[in-house]
């Protein structure tokens, strides 16, 4: 659905040009929820707004449907906005006008009739739960009730892309899980294509079905996102996941100096990961197996594992371990012979 080729940014700032984004090359698919994580200055918000042209890029292009959105006309820019919602950090709702008529804001200057605005306002406030405060204003609700109106507002035009920026960053983490799974529910049932900014992994891993790694304007990696946690190639993607707590971090090194045997990081997914197949192996090959380190959980909607073990027991059970684990399916990482 959408192309970012050879994308830079650039800014004058002091007398000196600052790149803001470098050489960004990244494909989002249409219906999938995809996700760009880097940490504060790292390029995200500039890259988000992209793909509105909130910001334009300094060269490069922004494809959306094959064409590029930068050589539109003023007004296939408003009538191509027309089709992106977005979602902002701090709601930005108008606080002097009730959740209905900042629902209808986009579709009054659309010069949509009053009935029909207020008809698709009842039923996007009905998609977010939130029927029932319709005529309530902002002050008046929760900070995870004003981002189900800022959503309900974002959805109001019927869009094909939402974007979200830090949507859940101002929220405590059991609101931030309810503002999450609604946007999984909404990419479910409207089969809307999501874009989401963050700084935390733990919202990567709740709804997005791939990821992009940036790290000083660049995208460093992209890919599923269960690939990417389970098996991260760069120092940034690596950092992220042991600050988020989602790696078990190198607790299993200071362990596995007074333990003996050979060392595996074994990767578990799908079904695989509530399969009993350390007691099997344990059992079928005469060895006596040690967890150092694991974690178990799920990204979106697939169960994962992730176990460094300790091997101890006779060569040829040692020798037999990987074939086993090939055979299995299970992927494995030597980290000791």
């Amino acid at each position: 659905m959408i192309d970012l080729e050879n994308i830079r940014k650039t800014y004058e700032s002091a007398g000196r040009a600052v790149n803001a984004l470098v050489d960004v090359n990244l494909n989002i698919r249409e219906g999938e929820v995809f996700g760009i994580i880097g940490r504060s200055g790292a390029g995200k918000s500039t890259l988000i707004r992209m793909l509105n042209l909130l910001e334009r890029p300094t060269e490069g292009s922004v494809r959306v449907d094959g064409r590029d959105i930068t050589a539109f006309s003023d007004a296939q820019l408003r009538e191509y906005r027309r089709s992106v919602g977005m979602v902002f950090q701090h709601f930005n709702l108008l606080r002097s006008r009730t959740v209905m008529d900042n629902v209808c804001f986009p579709l009054r200057l659309s010069g949509l009739p009053r009935a029909d605005r207020e008809a698709r306002a009842r039923e996007v406030l009905n998609l977010v739960g939130l029927a029932d405060q319709a005529h309530k204003y902002p002050g008046q609700l929760s900070g995870g009730q004003q981002q189900r109106v800022g959503i309900a507002r974002a959805l109001a035009s019927k869009p094909r892309l939402l974007l979200c920026d830090e949507a859940t960053s101002a929220l405590d983490p059991e609101t931030t899980q309810s503002i999450l799974r609604l946007l999984g529910d909404i990419n479910q049932r409207l089969g809307l294509t999501i874009v989401l900014i963050t700084h935390g992994m733990d919202v990567i891993r709740a709804v997005c079905d791939r990821v992009a790694v940036i790290e000083g304007g660049r995208i460093v990696e992209a890919g599923q996102v269960l690939e990417v946690f389970l098996h991260p190639r760069h120092d940034a993607t690596r950092a992220l996941l042991s600050e988020s707590g989602l790696d078990g971090g190198e607790g299993w090194r200071a362990l596995a100096q007074g333990v003996p045997g050979r060392l595996l990081r074994l990767s578990f997914r799908g079904d695989s990961t509530a399969s009993p197949l350390l007691s099997r192996l344990s059992r079928d090959l005469g060895l006596d197996l040690s967890i150092l380190q694991g974690s178990v959980g799920r990204i979106k909607d697939t169960p994962y594992g992730q176990l460094v073990v300790a091997a101890q027991g006779t060569a040829a059970g040692l020798d037999a371990l990987v074939p086993a684990l090939d055979a299995a399916g299970v992927d494995y990482e030597v980290l000791r012979p």
